[in-house]
């Protein structure tokens, strides 16, 4: 089985390029998020946040464009590069989803356990 190599669509390679490096990125402010959950700076959380919404919204876009393209007619060589930029896009897009229902749980008790706090104050 004889297979001539073909040559790669660099703006595939450069676009797929920087949907994983975005959507590392992001994931690295997620983990941040968590982290700063654990140690309770609960605060601290919005900002990592902010930031991982705003490059997987970037990386989003890149992909949208490719796909867009497609269904204009462009015809691209899809490689396996861009299969696992999309796939990492799509497991950091979860990763996301679970940090923020995370974070309000972790909202959620700190309320209750404020409440608590203030109501064994007051009966002091």
């Amino acid at each position: 089985m004889d297979h001539e190599p073909q040559e790669l669509d660099q703006e595939m390679v450069d676009v797929a390029m920087s949907i994983i490096m975005d959507a590392g990125d992001a994931r690295a402010e997620i983990a941040g998020c968590f982290s700063a959950m654990a140690s309770g700076d609960i605060e601290r959380c919005d900002e990592l946040l902010s930031k991982a919404r705003l490059l997987l919204a970037k990386a989003h876009g890149r992909q949208t464009e490719i796909i867009q393209d497609e269904i204009d007619g462009a015809r691209r060589q899809h490689s396996l590069l861009f299969i696992h930029a999309q796939d990492t896009l799509m497991a950091v897009n979860s990763e996301m989803n679970i940090c923020r229902y995370a974070l309000a749980i972790c909202r959620n008790y700190e309320a209750r356990i404020d409440a608590l706090e203030k109501r064994g104050l007051n009966e002091r």
